[in-house]
């Protein structure tokens, strides 16, 4: 269904782990009356149904109980990096599947890479419908460890997983710009909601 204050049949909202995903999409959700797809889910369904020796590519972290220490930040970026483009077959099956349906619907997650969103708008545009991708953007790992200290105050400070996402979010902005999809500055928060909105216009 299509409204004058929505361009977009499917959105995608990609970003690091830590950047405020979640929030945006549910901001976004309740003023289009639209379906949110966490692909974090799909993600963890994913995982749960393959083995590290059928799909090892969806299990980079398996053998790690923590990958930023035993790893090193170079290699867990360069792994996450991984996952993502072996998750990117998967995103176009969700938003195929999302455009069965006449209902708005968002999609969010870590695992967005800017060549899939490309592909995605490609397809959809061949078939007439419309398809708008965004980034969040948020580069200060002090930032990033504020939000999960919010979010998962048990797990203590995270400062070498924040400092990853950090990392992973300047790479994910790269790339989203190599293919020109916005990117949206998550800070400061308070005025994310309007700048997300024109970046959609």
């Amino acid at each position: 269904m299509r409204t004058d204050l929505r361009s977009w049949d499917v959105l995608l909202i990609g970003g690091a782990s830590g950047v405020g995903k979640s929030r945006a999409a549910a901001g976004l959700a309740a003023a289009h009356g639209a379906f949110t797809v966490e692909f974090d889910d799909v993600v963890a369904a994913l995982q749960a149904a393959t083995t590290p020796a059928t799909h090892p590519a969806l299990h980079q972290f398996a053998a790690y109980r923590d990958p930023e220490a035993e790893l090193g930040p170079d290699r867990v970026l360069d792994l996450q990096i991984a996952t993502a483009h072996a998750l990117d077959e998967a995103l176009l099956g969700v938003v195929r599947n999302r455009l069965s349906v006449d209902a708005p619907a968002i999609v969010e997650g870590d695992y967005l890479t800017p060549r899939a969103a490309a592909r995605a708008a490609a397809e959809v545009a061949a078939h007439r419908r419309r398809l708008h991708t965004v980034f969040l953007h948020e580069g200060d790992p002090a930032r990033i460890g504020a939000n999960y200290a919010h979010r998962e105050p048990d797990l203590g400070p995270q400062p070498a997983r924040a400092q990853v996402s950090a990392r992973y979010s300047h790479w994910l902005a790269d790339q989203a710009r190599v293919h020109r999809l916005p990117v949206v500055d998550c800070h400061p928060y308070d005025t994310l909601p309007q700048r997300l909105a024109a970046a959609l216009a």
